[in-house]
């Protein structure tokens, strides 16, 4: 049954009405004088890229240098923007659904449990996310706050979704993935962006404006809105989880004979509701990279950029972190067979808790300091003339751990043009976090629910992986890679003489294959699927004591799949369609589901899109996430949009 939104109480939330009526009038008039007409994405493009052009979309997460996706050694899917617009997505996370190595499930109103691999929770602590090369994590609990990566979809030009470790290059928390979300640049959207829309669940809003700045630059400034309705529990109660967030930021790029720079800065504000309380999201962020690439190939960059991040939890805590980050690397080609990559970096992160309810929880110490420092160094040998090994390793020092040793070995060959065989072994850990050492429950004596974990070290991930990827024609290409994780000193609950406290003693082995490929079946109409297989297999390590249980690593379905047709009928219609089928999950368990979710989008005039997409068309409702008495459960959906460039 399709759903009416609720009435709000008047300045009980931003109401987004007023917003979408705006953008339609503004849409309507068309008088402003604004740039050049659709610079960059414009809505008349084809459907799709050729399969010789997504083949040749340039990557950077694989061995941290730019490359053709045909020929990264790793198991990688790309999300294009314009596959973003497609699909209708109103949200990050939702908009990560369209990469089939992922495991994204819906855990409220805001909050989604995403991982790849296993160990899927809310508070997921085994993959990298990174948002235009800022980290976003929270060393809390080492991942990643969903409901606050509320950025403008339309600004997004990929995202890079790379499955297995890549502590290697990219650190800690690595572990089995990393997410990459690059932003476009400021030259590829100049001109006048608007766009507005609304549905059963969801309405939200974006403006943006770009152009040029002086002979060598250009600017974009964007501000986006949205809000969730609060979700319902399968016997109709709510949860009391609806949200609003607003979000405003800048993008700049120079480009000067070899050298390039870009600064980037947003700030954002947040309000979920929490039962009778909201808990209140902001945060600023500020960045600035310089890039130079010398002939001979040499090429230098250096990134830094702060970041603060408030979070007020009624009833738990507020806290305020403040991350400062530095970062330099350099490729250079020492000998003809030789491609080098070295680099170097340094976190200062003061970490501000403020425990609320020491009666019920807290961490101590509340305030803290913490450090890391880096450094690696990677090379590229070319064996032969099709073939190549890639062996680097990374060195971390943290202030919990001390040292932290992160190799790994790829060998990538290349029997034909269009085709790539590669296999690697790579070691990844995840460093401990603060709810690792310093939660305790209750946040007074004694701490009969939790002790700390004082004496809590780093979790180990030894993988070893072996793919194909592969154009069999014009028509056809496909990708498919198997692993198998071995995962050692896990967390655990022990029981100890003082208390239950956090240790290293549960283990786990994932055996899987992740496959996904695409069809030509006419010019202007592609189809996809992609697959998900995989075997956990967890047990506690000799000696162990926990109580906790096997369950508490996580909640993962065995297998999964998806479905894409992506259709242009005619130069002003775009169709497409996406089934997701989803395995049920174990403990708790939550039964599979059957998703279909469908976009159609009319070109009105030349810059001016109407699209109405559906969710979850043939299914009432199903939940994704959580225990029975509690889990939301989420129906079909209706979505409207208006989008004009100029």
């Amino acid at each position: 049954m399709l759903r009416t939104p609720l009435a709000r109480p008047a300045g009980d939330r931003v109401s987004l009405s007023r917003l979408v009526l705006a953008t339609i009038l503004a849409v309507l008039a068309g008088f402003l004088p604004y740039g050049p007409a659709m610079a960059g994405g414009d809505i008349d493009s084809l459907a799709v890229l050729s399969l010789e052009q997504l083949g040749d979309i340039q990557v950077t997460s694989v061995l941290k240098r730019s490359e053709r996706l045909a020929d990264a050694p790793a198991s990688i899917y790309v999300i294009t923007g314009e596959e973003i617009r497609r699909s209708g997505a109103t949200s990050l996370p939702e908009a990560l659904r369209l990469a089939p190595n992922l495991e994204v499930a819906r855990a409220d109103a805001v909050q989604y449990a995403i991982t790849m691999r296993g160990f899927n929770s809310v508070l997921e602590n085994k993959l990298l996310v990174m948002i235009d090369g800022r980290t976003v994590y929270s060393p809390l609990f080492s991942g990643v706050f969903w409901e606050a990566q509320d950025i403008a979809l339309a600004n997004i030009e990929r995202i890079e979704v790379v499955s297995g470790p890549g502590g290697t290059l990219w650190g800690t928390n690595a572990v089995n993935g990393v997410i990459n979300i690059i932003l476009r640049s400021a030259e590829d959207t100049k001109g006048l962006l608007v766009s507005g829309g609304g549905g059963d669940r969801d309405r939200n809003g974006t403006l943006r404006y770009g152009a040029r700045l002086g002979s060598a630059g250009s600017y974009r400034l964007t501000g986006n809105v949205s809000e969730r309705e609060h979700s319902e529990r399968a016997n109709g109660t709510e949860l009391q989880d609806g949200a609003t967030m607003q979000r405003a930021g800048f993008h700049s790029n120079w480009a000067a004979g070899p050298n390039q720079l870009a600064f980037d800065g947003k700030a954002y504000r947040g309000d979920i509701q929490q039962g009778a309380t909201k808990r209140r999201i902001t945060g600023v962020d500020l960045l600035g990279r310089w890039e130079r690439n010398r002939e001979g190939g040499t090429n230098t960059r250096a990134q830094v950029y702060f970041d603060f991040t408030g979070r007020d939890q009624p009833g738990a805590i507020r806290d305020n972190l403040h991350t400062f980050d530095f970062e330099f690397q350099q490729g250079v080609r020492p000998f003809v067979r030789n491609e080098v990559l070295w680099g170097a970096g340094y976190r200062y992160e003061p970490d501000n808790v403020e425990n609320l309810a020491p009666a019920t929880l807290a961490f101590i110490p509340a305030s803290r300091i913490l450090r890391f420092a880096n450094a690696f160094i990677q090379d590229n040998v070319t064996l032969a003339p099709r073939l190549s090994l890639i062996a680097g390793i990374k060195g971390e020092r943290n202030d919990i751990t001390d040292a932290e040793y992160l190799p790994s070995v790829r060998l990538a060959w290349k029997p034909m043009t269009q085709g790539l065989v590669w296999a690697a072994a790579s070691r990844a850990v995840r460093a401990p976090s603060r709810i690792d050492r310093e939660l305790y429950l209750p946040g007074t004596v004694p701490h009969f629910v939790l002790d700390g974990g004082p004496n809590f070290e780093s979790e180990i991930a030894n993988v070893l992986e072996l793919g194909v990827r592969m154009q069999q024609s014009t028509r056809m290409s496909y990708s498919i890679s198997g692993f198998h994780h071995m995962d050692s000193h896990l967390r655990s609950l022990e029981l100890t003489p003082t208390g239950p406290v956090f240790g290293n003693t549960l283990e786990a082995t994932n055996t899987g294959v992740e496959a996904w490929g695409n069809y030509q079946l006419l010019e202007h109409w592609r189809v996809s699927a992609g697959m998900v297989q995989q075997k956990q297999v967890r047990r506690r390590s000799s000696g162990s004591k926990d109580i906790g249980g096997l369950a508490t690593l996580g909640n993962d379905p065995t297998q999964w799949w998806t479905f894409r047709s992506s259709l242009d009928v005619g130069p002003d219609v775009q169709f497409d369609v996406m089934v997701r089928e989803v395995g049920g999950l174990p403990q708790p368990h939550v039964p599979g589901y059957t998703a279909v979710d469908m976009r159609l989008g009319w070109k009105l005039m030349k810059g001016l899109e109407l699209a109405v997409s559906g969710q979850n068309l043939f299914d009432a409702e199903h939940p994704e996430w959580g225990v029975p008495a509690a889990r939301p459960v989420f129906e079909r959906a209706l979505y409207g949009s208006l989008q004009w460039r100029r």
